[in-house]
């Protein structure tokens, strides 16, 4: 993750292409992704020395494919995550047979984002679940009201459930409007946690444009949420990174929607930039459910949230899509202790059974723990 040369960050590309053209390419993308104009073409050498892209590295990656690694000028994104962004895959993004599949940062370049303000560490005191792993589950279907959903949070905060999420689709709807619902949810949490002696967390759903995500933030404080929900990819990396640093006091679960809109590799975007960019926690899809990535991508992707990486604090990888408590096990034995569990829709399929199921998968968490070191 850490680039060896402080003025440059390696960005690595999967071209599609011969052996005899991948030189070439490489050289066009490492043009187009720093000056965007014929090189022949700069007069001044001090643009041709520090601001034109490096091919530092091609390796072969499969038939016809090639793992290319250009150096470009960290000065290029002018400190601005929005501006990184563009440098890194901007204009390349629109050819088809390239995907970007890594990065690497010099510290001072990593200093440029927020980070996870809060991190593992932050989550698990916001939940009292200091050596184990995680639960979490969502409030399910959209289209119920505020006191409905109420009634929904209380019976996972009485089981016990860690971390009550809003479904990623419930955003501000006629039918469940943000101040109405946070305000119904967030109290009758607290009121199971006050009968039980627990600590679940309820975090709604943040949405729409700059202005909303800000108001959002300054309403759920003023409730007494202790974590919030996000999708970085619906409101924009660059938002989503100032909405963590001037907004949010409390830790923010990242959820993955529209993620898989763009050919970046899954464990660089949702383990390394979302925690770059602010998340303490990111929601991916786990092997085995109802999503294609493999267990490869799973377990790449959570030790990059997770791995040192500069000054920035850990993020708990949130493994979820289609998700039953017989996995629980299974899970814990993979990922270890530091993740946290999301069982949403299997949860509700025990109807009238749902406390016992809520509690069972609870107690199965905590039972799969102790066995991992």
């Amino acid at each position: 993750m850490a680039a060896t040369d402080p003025e440059r960050f390696v960005v690595v590309y999967r071209v599609a292409a011969s052996a005899a053209t991948i030189e070439h390419r490489a050289l066009a993308i490492a043009v187009e992704q720093s000056v965007e104009m014929p090189v022949a073409a700069i007069g001044d050498p001090r643009i041709r020395e520090d601001i034109v892209g490096r091919v530092v590295a091609i390796d072969a990656d499969g038939p016809d494919h090639f793992r290319v690694s250009i150096a470009l000028a960290s000065a290029t994104t002018g400190g601005e995550p929005g501006q990184f962004l563009n440098m890194a895959f901007g204009n390349t993004s629109l050819q088809p047979d390239v995907e970007l599949v890594d990065v690497s940062l010099p510290e001072a370049l990593v200093s440029a984002f927020p980070g996870p303000r809060f991190g593992i560490a932050g989550v698990r005191a916001a939940t009292g679940a200091r050596d184990r792993a995680l639960t979490a589950t969502a409030l399910k279907p959209q289209g119920q009201p505020p006191a409905a959903l109420a009634k929904l949070a209380a019976t996972f905060a009485r089981a016990g459930i860690d971390v009550i999420k809003d479904d990623h689709g419930i955003a501000d709807q006629a039918y469940a409007p943000f101040a109405e619902r946070v305000v119904a949810v967030q109290r009758a949490v607290d009121e199971a946690n006050a009968a039980t002696g627990g600590h679940a967390v309820y975090a709604p759903t943040l949405s729409g444009g700059p202005a909303a995500l800000a108001a959002q933030a300054e309403l759920a404080r003023a409730s007494g949420v202790r974590m919030v929900l996000a999708a970085p990819m619906l409101c924009g990396l660059p938002t989503f990174a100032e909405l963590v640093r001037d907004h949010l006091a409390m830790p923010v679960l990242a959820h993955p929607a529209f993620a898989g809109a763009l050919r970046i590799a899954p464990p660089l975007l949702l383990g390394t930039w979302f925690r770059l960019f602010g998340a303490d926690a990111t929601i991916f899809p786990n092997h085995g459910g109802r999503f294609s990535y493999d267990a490869a991508t799973c377990r790449d992707l959570a030790q990059r949230a997770r791995a040192p990486f500069a000054r920035l604090a850990p993020a708990l990888p949130v493994p979820a899509g289609g998700m039953s408590v017989a996995r629980v096990d299974e899970m814990v034995d993979f990922y270890g202790r530091d993740v946290m569990l999301l069982v949403g829709g299997a949860l509700l399929e025990a109807g009238a059974d749902l406390p016992a199921a809520a509690a069972a998968f609870v107690a199965r968490v905590h039972a799969a723990s102790e066995r991992v070191a």
